[in-house]
């Protein structure tokens, strides 16, 4: 992963624990921006405490 793609990543993490999902799903650019959208789908438990 390059190190902007992570940057966005940490970024849009940051915003959805704010409940900034919009803004985060915004925070990548056109080659990232898959791969921003995917994260949090897979990490939802992380968000929602549910495992």
């Amino acid at each position: 992963m390059c190190d902007s793609t992570r940057h966005a990543l940490e970024r849009a993490a940051d915003l959805i624990r704010h409940n900034r999902l919009v803004e985060a799903m915004a925070t990548a650019d056109e080659f990232e921006s898959a791969e921003i959208r995917q994260w949090p789908i897979d990490h939802a438990d992380d968000f929602t405490g549910e495992f």
